[in-house]
């Protein structure tokens, strides 16, 4: 059985927004002894938080290589490239954007492009949908009016009856299952009466 972990024992991490402070003693810590084994920079640091959140901290905002600022117009046409190529693996897209990192161009999509793209599609498929019944009303409308002209000046049906319906078959109709079928119900029924 596992020991059970006392209340008082546990420590309480810090949760929220980190301070300036915070931020220098995790900078100063990780010059010090790299980046790695993010469990311990954060027990001997000083800092009052988790490992994850030292590590996300670090990652995304306090790292000395990331590029602050909009999205340039090339950035997000590459953005857009890639997404179509990778999908949404945003790390494989942030590593061919030097100095961004992956949780700030997954906010990006989420936020700008993904509208962007949505809104073109939308007008795309309005355009196409009015474009195809435009073409549909043509396509239909041709063929009434002659067909209108030669019903308004004849009497006479336009279609052929025997194109419907085929006559030529005498006898069954076509319903040759329909007599094997009460054949055998009948030969069912006579051996049942037996």
């Amino acid at each position: 059985m596992a020991p059970k972990n006392d209340e008082s024992a546990k420590k309480v991490m810090s949760k929220g927004a980190w301070t300036a402070e915070e931020d220098s003693k995790l900078s100063q810590h990780i010059e010090i002894h790299g980046a790695k084994r993010w469990k311990t920079i954060a027990a001997k640091s000083g800092l009052n938080r988790c490992g994850k959140s030292c590590r996300l901290r670090w990652l995304n905002y306090l790292r000395p290589n990331i590029k602050r600022g909009n999205i340039s117009d090339e950035e997000e046409d590459l953005i857009l490239r890639l997404h179509r190529l990778l999908g949404n693996r945003w790390s494989l897209i942030a590593g061919r954007l030097p100095g961004r990192t992956d949780n700030e161009i997954k906010n990006y999509w989420n936020s700008h492009l993904s509208k962007k793209i949505n809104q073109k599609d939308n007008r795309q498929e309005v355009s196409t949908a009015q474009e195809t019944t435009s073409q549909l009303r043509t396509r239909v409308a041709a063929p009434m009016e002659e067909e209108g002209a030669n019903i308004v000046g004849s009497s006479e049906p336009t279609f052929d009856v025997n194109e419907f319906f085929d006559f030529s078959t005498e006898g069954s109709y076509g319903l040759e299952w329909v007599n094997k079928f009460l054949e055998l119900d009948e030969d069912r029924c006579l051996t049942e009466k037996r």
